[in-house]
């Protein structure tokens, strides 16, 4: 079993200044302020073992053919991981990003800590123990731990003591149950200064977002703004992850596509249609603690 151990726990013009990341189709960007550059993300900086781990056998074939879609390497890099850093994966839920980071933070001397729900309710217990069990193998995941992620009620660790927090496609939820405020204050108090929140979600534009993102997708202008209240400036965005074939109309939202394919009134050719879309089109920001 792998030692696992909770932790202890305006305007917007200007948010950016820095980098030369230039989005394609900048006309849907209207929110970022003056001096903001932006464009897919390059970098000459390579890292072997990174690469090593994102190849590595023990990696569940789906979410290796998953990779297409979201990049694991490209985006890693992007958001500025570096060997050594404590990193929070927030809602980690299969693991994706825990199967590539845990053993490649354990090899770094870094930190990977899970920030899963609190044990109180049942399904947040669940969630937690089979986490658990799956990534039990210290010797190829390190020292996992956990810290609560309960928005509002505790806090994700000690105040400044994470490099990164990563977001993977749970924005949305954030803002279907009424808690993103206080989910961006728990992970600017988290981050160290120069600390990095980096976000992967399904992207509404250029279509208007349902206030309650009840299909899925968010508009870029509703992340950036959350974070910038919680003292998160935007420091660059990239189309990694962008797919121009998700037309964003589908009957179950954004989880019509694949991974998760709900469909059931779905006639077969719909369904081919969906699959041959592939997973959702997706922002990829990268936002910085003063």
């Amino acid at each position: 079993m792998a030692d696992m151990t909770d932790t202890t726990s305006n305007s917007l013009t200007g948010l950016i200044n820095r980098r030369t990341f230039l989005i394609a189709g900048a006309a849907a960007m209207p929110l970022v302020g003056s001096g903001a550059r932006f464009a897919h993300a390059a970098t000459t900086y390579d890292d072997a073992v990174l690469r090593e781990c994102i190849a590595a056998p023990y990696r569940p074939a789906e979410q290796v053919h998953r990779d297409p879609w979201r990049h694991p390497y490209q985006s890693l890099l992007f958001w500025g991981l570096k060997p050594g850093m404590t990193v929070i994966d927030l809602q980690p839920a299969g693991g994706y990003w825990t199967y590539i980071l845990a053993p490649y933070l354990a090899r770094t001397g870094g930190r990977y800590i899970a920030g899963l729900p609190d044990t109180g309710p049942d399904a947040g217990k669940q969630a937690r123990d089979s986490f658990v069990r799956t990534f039990a193998d210290s010797a190829r995941f390190g020292h996992i731990e956990m810290a609560p992620f309960s928005p509002g009620k505790a806090p994700l660790g000690a105040p400044d003591t994470a490099d990164m927090v990563i977001s993977g496609r749970e924005i949305h939820n954030w803002i279907r149950h009424g808690y993103t405020a206080e989910a961006m204050h728990a992970v600017a108090a988290v981050l160290k200064a120069n600390g990095i929140f980096a976000v992967e979600d399904h992207r509404a534009d250029p279509h208007a977002q349902k206030p309650d993102a009840s299909d899925g997708y968010v508009a870029v202008a509703t992340i950036v703004q959350a974070a910038a209240k919680a003292g998160l400036m935007l420091e660059a965005s990239s189309e990694i992850n962008a797919n121009p074939k998700d037309t964003k109309d589908y009957p179950f939202g954004v989880w019509s596509l694949p991974p998760t394919r709900k469909s059931d009134a779905a006639t077969a050719p719909q369904r081919t249609a969906y699959d041959a879309i592939g997973e959702s089109d997706r922002m990829t920001l990268k936002f910085r603690k003063p």
